[in-house]
């Protein structure tokens, strides 16, 4: 019984996931547990594998499709199996797995080219994404002298970019005259019908000086949703960042001692500077409800408990995951699921659902080296703390000057949601509950 492969859905605000990229073919043999195609949600990638043993025996979405949770995206079965039933809806004919009849001898084989062809051509109608020749049309370019690297010979988006990018166009009329789909859209017939290409003549050897200038790499899913978000957080917001410091010895101290018990007892936890903060900034928000809330326009909804998100540099890119019910963990639980998620960020296969429903961020680029900056807030948070490196400072103590090791944070807050004065004990609390830390485990 034919069996079909669906688009997961990876967290209840999951819509719709893009192909990345298919291990199989139309025709393999494929065991349960193979990995069949990679996809990813916004920020997130993952691997489907095959829940059944069998034949690939159609794909109905290439590399790059968008496809809706839930759809089907290929069957499996038996060779020969009908499985028009699984067939999704306006999917149009699926490239699909060649007939038992196939492995007929070379000469029989001759002899049915002629009424082979008509088959050929529609195999060939669906070999072009939709993505594809929608990209075509806008770079005025003929899709069907693009060299596929698609599944099962499939021409996609990145194709006909390369194709544009090489020169090769083709003039508006052409376009227009080649066009049969509404409103002067191209179709897949449309560009299996068009006319040859004439050979290319023999193209002198390229010199040096011939390469190209510059190079325009697509952006990834990851860094369209950053670069959107960030927009929108700077136009819609009116944001402002207060910048102050504090004597960071006692946490310093505290790590010290964690380390040196940690020699004498595996089972330790491991507590960062990081954890430290987490924890400060958890329990301080308690107090402080206008900056764990979300601005709404013209409400605020104000948390019950801290959601915090912590910002996490990916290979993928910025990733701020969510540590729920921060405000209710101790200090070892906190450290613990802060390395948790971010491991599953830099996994790239985080639950959506993790990478949500924060009701303020901490940022930490001390690591760097940085000693101030201007966070931007996730939206529609009303604030973020951005934590910066330490420095040797200079203060007076009892007349004498002393060095002390500073550490610098920086709020950004939304003004349309709280004021400076608010704003500004948030973070003097901040800074106060660091500096006497060992007092705030109390």
């Amino acid at each position: 019984m034919a069996t079909a492969v669906i688009m997961p859905r990876q967290g209840q605000s999951v819509e719709s996931c893009i192909i990345g990229e298919w291990m199989k073919k139309v025709g393999d043999t494929v065991k349960a547990g193979d990995v069949l195609f990679s996809y990813e949600t916004d920020k997130s990638s993952f691997e489907e594998e095959a829940k059944v043993d069998g034949t690939l025996l159609a794909i109905f979405h290439g590399a790059d499709d968008d496809v809706p949770c839930l759809e089907t995206v290929a069957v499996i079965g038996a060779p020969g199996e009908d499985f028009s039933a699984l067939v999704p809806k306006g999917s149009g004919a699926p490239a699909a797995a060649a007939p038992a009849e196939a492995a007929a001898p070379a000469e029989a084989k001759k002899e049915e080219v002629k009424e082979e062809a008509p088959a050929a051509t529609a195999e060939r109608a669906v070999g072009i994404s939709p993505r594809a020749l929608n990209t075509a049309a806008k770079l005025g370019t003929d899709a069907s002298l693009a060299t596929p690297t698609g599944p099962n010979g499939r021409i996609i988006e990145r194709d006909v970019i390369a194709l544009a990018a090489s020169g090769v166009r083709a003039t508006p009329a052409a376009l227009a005259a080649m066009a049969t789909g509404l409103g002067g859209r191209l179709t897949a017939a449309d560009v299996e019908n068009a006319p040859a290409a004439p050979a290319a003549a023999a193209a002198p050897a390229a010199k040096e000086s011939d390469a190209p200038a510059y190079t325009d790499d697509k952006l990834s899913n990851v860094r369209k949703v950053i670069a959107k978000s960030m927009h929108q957080s700077l136009a819609d917001m009116a944001q402002l960042t207060h910048n102050s410091s504090f004597d960071a010895s006692n946490i310093q101290a505290f790590r010290k001692q964690l380390k040196a018990a940690a020699e004498n007892n595996p089972d330790m936890p491991n507590i960062t500077l990081n954890d430290m903060i987490l924890y400060a900034v958890a329990k301080t928000l308690k107090k402080h409800p206008d900056l764990n809330a979300h601005f709404l326009g013209d409400s605020i909804r104000h948390f019950n408990h801290v959601h915090l998100g912590m910002a996490v540099d990916t290979p993928r890119g910025l990733l701020v995951p969510t540590i729920f019910n921060a405000d209710t963990l101790s200090l070892s639980e906190l450290a613990a699921e802060a390395k948790r998620v971010a491991k599953e960020a830099q996994s790239g296969n985080i639950s959506p659902d993790l990478l949500q429903g924060a009701s303020f961020t901490v940022s930490n680029l001390g690591m760097f080296g940085v000693e101030t900056f201007t966070p931007v807030i996730n939206p529609p948070q009303t604030g973020i703390l951005g934590v910066d490196c330490i420095v040797e400072r200079v203060k007076t103590v009892g007349g004498e000057i002393k060095t002390y090791p500073a550490m610098s944070l920086s709020l950004t807050y939304d003004h349309r949601a709280l004021d400076g004065a608010p704003a500004s004990r948030f973070l003097q609390d901040v800074c106060r509950a660091l500096e006497n830390f060992t007092t705030l485990l109390i």
